[in-house]
């Protein structure tokens, strides 16, 4: 089997519809003026991208960077999960290292350019950056103009949730707290919420201070599995 983006892109053309290529360019919003305008579907579920990038493990870097560079959703998709695999499986720190910089410039390039992708990435790659803090460079995320650099800013906390580090992600949380961006509003709600299922006081005490500053969908998302008497308690502000 030859280990090259082409190959990829034949098998994933050979699982695509037409029929899931309309819904998801309607799920992902993809036209004039939604927040994936441009993004371009061929119709291959996610599990189906999966199956197709499990037998590419050990696709080449800059096989990797050409699918990054696709204008196919589904190309880009299963580049960052071959890469987000290699990422996990990496031996050494540094491996790592060079692996989270191939992401981060691809992101930077606007090659993670949806909330999926973001998503299925940015929780792993945000490992090195508990080991490894970059303090500047997720300041400046979180405060980009570019809608996807500011939820992968808080999704790379996702990371220090799980290591129980709680001070990087409310720290972004406070700069997110007024963005206009419902896609912000969610993520940041999700990763509150994420806060709260490991320890219910911190996130009691992030709502004290500002829950009466959070958009609505941020506050749902982030009460989302307290008891309803209390959820109606922060909702009534």
């Amino acid at each position: 089997m030859l280990l090259t983006a082409a190959s990829v892109q034949e098998e994933l053309a050979a699982v695509a519809s037409r029929d899931d290529s309309k819904f998801l360019s309607g799920f992902f919003k993809t036209g004039p003026g939604q927040y994936g305008e441009g993004d371009v579907f061929i119709g291959v579920r996610v599990p189906d991208t999966r199956r197709v990038a499990k037998h590419y493990r050990e696709l080449p870097l800059e096989e990797i960077y050409e699918l990054l560079e696709s204008e196919i959703h589904e190309h880009r998709l299963a580049g960052l999960v071959i890469l987000t695999e290699r990422y996990k499986r990496a031996k050494t720190d540094r491996l790592r290292g060079e692996l989270f910089d191939f992401y981060l410039d691809a992101a930077l390039r606007g090659r993670v350019n949806n909330w999926d992708l973001v998503d299925v990435t940015a929780p792993t790659f945000g490992e090195y950056l508990v080991k490894h803090p970059r303090k500047t460079m997720i300041l400046n995320l979180a405060r980009s103009e570019v809608l996807w650099e500011r939820r992968l800013a808080m999704m790379f906390t996702f990371a220090n949730i799980r290591a129980h580090d709680f001070g990087v992600p409310q720290h972004i949380a406070m700069i997110l707290l007024n963005d206009e961006r419902d896609l912000i509003h969610k993520a940041v709600g999700w990763m509150l919420r994420e806060i709260g299922n490991r320890d219910i006081e911190v996130l009691r005490g992030f709502l004290a201070k500002y829950h009466t500053k959070m958009p609505r969908t941020m506050l749902r998302y982030a009460i989302e599995k307290l008891e309803p008497a209390e959820r109606a308690r922060w909702m009534a502000r």
